[in-house]
C-alpha cells in the first residue's frame, strides 16, 4: 500500500469489459494517526504508523492536507466529551479535508487528486489518510487560489455553526446587531462575516486587549470585555436600541446576565458553548423584553439534509468569491500535535489553528 504507481482493475459495463484505473497519489510511507491512549494530559497524544487503507466498495481514500483544530479535541481528549469520543484508545479531530488519493473503481463521480472537504459530523480526522464513503465527501473548487488549502479542513465548524444558526434558525436581516463574545475565536470570526454578508451589524466583545486593533477589521465594532463600562459601550454601539442577537460560546452567568439585559425587545440569546463558569443567571428581563435564551448545537444540521446541503455550497461559493476568508492562527505538523493543544488551551491565538500532515 505503500508504493507509488497505479492498479486496475477489471470493470464489466454495457461497454463490455474495459480497465478502470485505481490510482494511488505518490506516497511511499505508512498512515500516521493520532491516538488518545487515555484520558487526560497532552502527553496522552500518541502517534501510530498503520498500512493506508485500501477502499473498499464506494469508498475513497482522502490523503488529508488540512486538519481543524477545535476545543471539542482537547474536550474529548480530558474525557469530557464522550458522547463523541467514546472511551480511549480513540482518534481525536471532527473537521478536515484534503485530496482524493485511491478511490476505488465503482466510484464515478469522484476522481483521484480531487479537493475534497469531509463532511460535518466526521470523527477521527488527525491522521494522514481517511477512509470514507465517497458519496459523503464535499467536492471543493480545484483552484487553490480560490480556496485555499488551508479551508479544506477548516471551515465547516466555524462557518456551518455561525450560519445554521444565524441564517437558518435565526433568520438575521439588515441592521439587526450581532453581539459575539469571544471576538477571536474561528466562530465569532466566521458569524461576523456571515452577519455582515446578510446586513446586519456585528459587535466583537473580547477579554484580550491586545486584540482589539487585529479584530477591528472583522467587526463594524470591537468592545474591550475588561472594561467595567463594556456593557454601555454594547448599548452606544447599537444606537441604545439593544442588542438583536447574541451568539455565546461562553455562557458564563454574570456575562450571560449582561447579555440578557443588552438585548433589544424580542431579541434572543444564542448559547453554542460552554467555555465559561457555572453561576446565576438573572432571566427576569427576559419577560420584560418578551426576549428568548435558546441553545444551538451544529449537529442539528445533520437531521435537515437539504438545508446543509444548501448551507454547504452557499459556504463553499462564498469563501470562493473572496466574501468568506477565514484568518489562520497557526499551523502544526501532526509531530506537533501536544503542542498544538497547549497553545489552543492558551487562547492566545486569533482565527484557526490547523494541523497540516
Amino acid at each position: 500500500m505503500g508504493t507509488h504507481g497505479e492498479r486496475y482493475f477489471s470493470d464489466s459495463s454495457a461497454e463490455g469489459n474495459r480497465f478502470t484505473k485505481f490510482v494511488r497519489r505518490c506516497y511511499d510511507g505508512p498512515m500516521r494517526t493520532v491516538i488518545v491512549q487515555q484520558f487526560g494530559g497532552v502527553e496522552n497524544l500518541q502517534i501510530v504508523e498503520n498500512t493506508a487503507p485500501e477502499p473498499g466498495p464506494g469508498q475513497v481514500v482522502v490523503r488529508m492536507t488540512c486538519i481543524g483544530l477545535n476545543h471539542a479535541d482537547l474536550m474529548a481528549r480530558r474525557g469530557e466529551y464522550r458522547a463523541s469520543s467514546g472511551d480511549p484508545p480513540f482518534t481525536p479531530g471532527i473537521e478536515g479535508g484534503g485530496v482524493i488519493e485511491a478511490i476505488a473503481p465503482d466510484v464515478l463521480d469522484r476522481r483521484p487528486g480531487q479537493r475534497v472537504i469531509l463532511p460535518l459530523g466526521a470523527r477521527g480526522t488527525y491522521t494522514t489518510h481517511y477512509l470514507i464513503d465517497a458519496h459523503r465527501t464535499v467536492p471543493a473548487p480545484d483552484d487553490p487560489d480560490r480556496f485555499p488549502d488551508d479551508h479544506l479542513g477548516s471551515i465547516w465548524l466555524p462557518y456551518l455553526t455561525a450560519w445554521g444558526c444565524l441564517v437558518w434558525r435565526q433568520n438575521i436581516s439588515l441592521s439587526q446587531t450581532v453581539l459575539l463574545p469571544a471576538a477571536s475565536s474561528a466562530v465569532a470570526l466566521a458569524a461576523a462575516q456571515v452577519a455582515s454578508d446578510f446586513g446586519a451589524v456585528p459587535i466583537g466583545l473580547t477579554t484580550s486587549p491586545e486584540k482589539i486593533d487585529a479584530l477591528r477589521e472583522h467587526y463594524d465594532h470591537v468592545i474591550d470585555a475588561t472594561d467595567d463600562d463594556w456593557p454601555k459601550q454594547v448599548k452606544a454601539a447599537t444606537g441604545g436600541c439593544g442588542v438583536s442577537v447574541v451568539f455565546d460560546p461562553v455562557a458564563a452567568g454574570d456575562l450571560l446576565t449582561q447579555e440578557i439585559r443588552l438585548l433589544a425587545p424580542h431579541g434572543r440569546v444564542w448559547i453554542y458553548g460552554l467555555l465559561g463558569s457555572i453561576g446565576p443567571v438573572n432571566v427576569q428581563p427576559l419577560i420584560i423584553k418578551r426576549a428568548a435564551l435558546a441553545g444551538w448545537l451544529v449537529n442539528e444540521m445533520l437531521d435537515a439534509p437539504s438545508v446543509l446541503q444548501h448551507a454547504c455550497q452557499y459556504i463553499i461559493k462564498k469563501v470562493a468569491d473572496g466574501t468568506y476568508r477565514l484568518p489562520i492562527a497557526q499551523r502544526f505538523t501532526l509531530d506537533e500535535v501536544q503542542h498544538a493543544h497547549e497553545v489552543m488551551q492558551q487562547g492566545a491565538h486569533l482565527g484557526k489553528m490547523i494541523i497540516t500532515p
